[in-house]
């Protein structure tokens, strides 16, 4: 007599909340693909769109960067159009990483993923607004920085709470203290005259990075089946996120203070006498082997 494989359970699976986790991501993937291949088609034929003054950083470069601009170019004509507050746009991105916070202590993965996604499009507006309406000021500048770092903050310590039962609270821990250290240090060297913006980790690679994890964690979790999972994948972005922040920091770290030590008063004479004692050192080692 054949049996019949038995039909999942609802306590096993839960394919419309797994439907609700992956149909927005692919259809964001397959969008961003096809203009993708548009954009690189007009850079090909020399008609690559202006978009002014960009930051770029060392992961994505200034091509990925463009294209990132070029694909929310228009939701900022609009905003523009709009004559909106540049800092209204920095507190909505604000506001939407608190809520993302507030979500993932609730346990509800996707629905944080996507509000931290929308915090980092709108933190990718709101400078670029305040530049096309001539409304940059250091009030400004001030008002987006705190932001961003409450912002990570709030989103980290919803993940704390989270994960707060598992071996997989020290990479929240890492990744918060990572990614304020790459902040602090940026912001310190700045103080100090230093422009500190090397490294792979900056704040948009780290809302890619623990974006993907959350909703790979979400996937998981979607069903009893691999809910034990979630909490790894989560915990690995994390881990990654808090390694490679760490990286950046300590580096911007180092080459701030070597900068600084340059610039102090008898650096070059301590240099130029380095220099003399390693060839006297040499000389006398030749003259040895000559002997």
């Amino acid at each position: 007599m054949v049996k019949l494989a038995p039909i999942p359970s609802a306590a096993e699976s839960n394919p419309v909340e797994r439907l609700s986790i992956l149909a927005p991501a692919v259809l964001l993937v397959g969008f961003v693909a096809a203009m993708f291949g548009v954009y690189c088609v007009l850079c090909w034929t020399n008609r690559a769109p202006k978009l002014g003054k960009l930051k770029t950083n060392d992961l994505f470069g200034p091509f990925l960067t463009r294209f990132a601009v070029w694909l929310l170019h228009p939701i900022e004509r609009a905003l523009i159009a709009s004559h909106v507050s540049p800092n209204f746009i920095t507190a909505l991105s604000l506001v939407a990483c608190l809520g993302a916070g507030v979500a993932l202590a609730l346990g509800h993965l996707a629905t944080a993923a996507w509000l931290y996604i929308a915090g980092g499009m709108l933190d990718m507006l709101d400078g670029r607004l305040a530049r096309a309406l001539g409304r940059q000021t250091q009030a400004g500048a001030l008002f987006d920085s705190v932001a961003d770092r409450w912002a990570e903050l709030a989103f980290f310590t919803g993940f704390a709470w989270h994960l707060r039962d598992g071996g997989w609270l020290f990479a929240v821990m890492s990744a918060a203290a990572g990614s304020t250290m790459v902040s602090y240090t940026r912001a310190r060297g700045e103080g100090l005259g230093l422009d500190l913006k090397m490294g792979a980790m900056q704040r948009a690679e780290r809302m890619v990075l623990v974006s993907m994890g959350t909703l790979i964690a979400a996937w998981f979790a979607a069903s009893p089946a691999t809910a034990q999972y979630s909490a790894p994948a989560a915990g690995i972005g994390l881990s990654i996120c808090g390694v490679l922040s760490a990286w950046t920091a300590v580096g911007r770290w180092i080459e701030g203070y070597r900068t600084l030590v340059a610039k102090e008063p008898g650096a070059e004479r301590r240099a130029e006498e380095a220099e003399v004692r390693a060839a006297e050192a040499a000389m006398r080692i030749t003259g040895e082997n000559h002997a």
